[in-house]
C-alpha cells in the first residue's frame, strides 16, 4: 500500500481542528469561530501568569522552553508515572492470565484515567 503525504492544505485543516490546551493550565479550549488567531490560554489569569514566567525565565538566563521543577513536583510527578506504569503493568498481567472482557475494560478505563490526570502537569 502506497503511503500518500498530505497536502498542506490537509495538514493546516487538521492542526486547525485539533484539539488545543491552555498554554498555562493544560484545561481544553473551545475555539470560537474558524477566523482569526487561535486562543493560547483558556482566560486572562493564565495569560497573566504564562507572561509572569516568561519574564521570569529571561531574567534568570534559562532558555525560553526550559521547565523547572521543584524537588516536591518531581516527586509527585516519578510517583504518578510510577503509578501509571504499574497500571499498564497490571492490564498487560491480566491479559496474559485470561481475564475476561468486563475486567479488561475496567482497568483499561482505570489506565486511561490515571493517563489524562497525569496529562495535568500544572
Amino acid at each position: 500500500m502506497e503511503h500518500v503525504e498530505p497536502s498542506h492544505d490537509e495538514t493546516t485543516e487538521a492542526r486547525r481542528n485539533a484539539m488545543r490546551h491552555c498554554g498555562w493550565c493544560g484545561r481544553r479550549l473551545e475555539q470560537r469561530g474558524s477566523v482569526g488567531r487561535r486562543r493560547r490560554y483558556c482566560g486572562q489569569s493564565c495569560r497573566q501568569r504564562a507572561y509572569e514566567r516568561r519574564s521570569a525565565v529571561q531574567r534568570s538566563g534559562l532558555p525560553e522552553d526550559a521547565v523547572v521543577l521543584s524537588d516536591a513536583e518531581i516527586a509527585t510527578l516519578q510517583d504518578r508515572l510510577f503509578q501509571l506504569r504499574c497500571a499498564a503493568e497490571d492490564v498487560v498481567s491480566a491479559a496474559n492470565d485470561g481475564a475476561d472482557a468486563d475486567e479488561l475494560r475496567r482497568m483499561a478505563a482505570e489506565l486511561a484515567s490515571a493517563a489524562h490526570d497525569l496529562e495535568q502537569l500544572r
